[in-house]
């Protein structure tokens, strides 16, 4: 890799925040270095790159670090013009697409980490609230595209696209942690769902989604570790 162009990525495996940043490297053809971080022991390096939030996703480009992965998404479609381009041309589209990927990264996600964390009322409360908002964000696709919803494919993924597999791409081990249905096809998600199968079978991303069982032993430990704190 040439040295004026040299790009690394620090991250976690179970993160979605930076299988979405491998993603979009993947989908735009990015030769990268990935540097795997123990977030119990993090590098020097991290935290000299991100000194503020001390987390990963890290994407460093010619020695420039870029945090927060919604952000490095922009600079990755602004930096590399090739396809697929993450954000439309039209800006009032962009802004869209941009709310609910933003929609996707604070509330949704945060509110299915909230439910691997506890149990009870409190979890069929917060089950309840992703439900909700699951069905806004099915509202919010349609709005995007009134004209009917392109085919998918590895030339148009686009920025929520990235997002929304990031998210939900480890449905069925979530599903296999907590015994219950997070997205139903049926009811609240259908056009998520259909639109979260066909990403899946991509290439690039059956190829950048960790194993399994990987996931669910991450999930598993991260809900313990949780619930056992709680009951102290």
């Amino acid at each position: 890799m040439a040295e004026e162009n040299k790009v690394s990525l620090h991250g976690f495996f179970a993160s979605p925040y930076v299988r979405r940043v491998e993603l979009a490297l993947k989908f735009k053809g990015i030769p990268y270095e990935y540097v795997e971080e123990d977030l119990k022991n993090k590098s020097s390096l991290l935290l000299k790159y991100n000194p503020v939030h001390k987390k990963v996703p890290v994407l460093v480009h010619n020695g420039k670090p870029i945090v927060e992965s919604l952000i490095i998404l922009e600079y990755i479609d602004e930096t590399w013009k090739n396809r697929p381009r993450f954000l439309p041309e039209d800006p009032y589209k962009r802004a869209q697409i941009r709310f609910w990927a933003s929609f996707v990264h604070q509330q949704v996600f945060e509110n299915m980490v909230l439910i691997l964390k506890i149990d009870g009322e409190a979890q069929e409360k917060a089950v309840k609230e992703v439900s909700e908002k699951l069905s806004l964000l099915e509202e919010g696709i349609k709005s995007i595209f009134p004209e009917g919803i392109p085919i998918i494919n590895q030339e148009n993924v686009g920025l929520l696209d990235i997002v929304i597999v990031s998210t939900f791409g480890s449905y069925k081990a979530q599903e296999e942690v907590l015994g219950l249905k997070l997205i139903d096809p049926e009811k609240t998600s259908p056009l998520l769902f259909s639109r979260l199968k066909v990403l899946l079978e991509l290439p690039v991303v059956k190829g950048a989604l960790p194993p399994h069982e990987k996931v669910v032993g991450a999930l598993k430990f991260m809900r313990q570790n949780a619930l056992n704190s709680a009951s102290v």
